[in-house]
């Protein structure tokens, strides 16, 4: 799993016009959960860019104001409006203890399906996941070399190692889809 650092700052109130301060300022209100305590602290809105903006999960290193705390990122706000970051909450990791989180798929392979016509169609892009910190793998890989026209890969069909997912088994991952042109042919044979 990738790793990035996040210099924070604690706030000393709390509260929407403490909240809206600090957004003003270009800084995102935050709070870290799963630890002892919660700690309420704010971050510049310039370093979530690469951990919220991607596709991939990355286990955090919180700095905040000398103490390193290493966590997940649980959850993001975002304004209706402007889109920009409101609020983020921090999962604190500990040793020993399983994390939830959603993990991006990565499609390899060459599907016969494709090469006769049809359209791979990615029904999912992040899978949900528990596990330890160190299990956690950065892309779950979805072979789709099999796949022939109107088939699909479903979550049941994933050999994963040291984790659990979280999703139901028969929900689709990959498929592909039979072109109009197509379908007329494939249904006779």
């Amino acid at each position: 799993m990738k790793s990035i650092e996040i210099v924070g700052f604690q706030r000393a109130n709390l509260g929407r016009t403490e909240s809206q301060g600090i957004r003003a300022e270009g800084n995102v209100p935050c709070v870290l959960y799963g630890g002892e305590s919660q700690v309420h602290f704010y971050a510049p809105a310039i370093l979530f860019r690469d951990l919220v903006y991607t596709p991939n999960v990355y286990e955090v290193s919180l700095n905040i104001e000398g103490t390193v705390y290493r966590a997940v990122l649980q959850e993001t706000q975002f304004h209706p409006v402007s889109d920009t970051l409101l609020h983020a909450d921090f999962l604190q990791v500990q040793d020993g203890k399983d994390v939830k989180v959603a993990v991006p798929v990565r499609l390899v392979g060459s599907a016969p399906g494709v090469q006769k016509g049809g359209k791979l169609v990615t029904r999912v892009r992040k899978l949900r996941v528990k596990g330890a910190i160190e299990n956690i793998p950065e892309y779950i890989d979805v072979d789709v070399s099999a796949l022939d026209l109107g088939k699909s890969v479903r979550v049941g069909q994933i050999p994963v190692e040291n984790i659990k997912m979280l999703e139901d088994a028969s929900n689709p991952v990959a498929s592909i889809e039979i072109p109009r042109a197509l379908r007329g042919t494939v249904s006779a044979k």
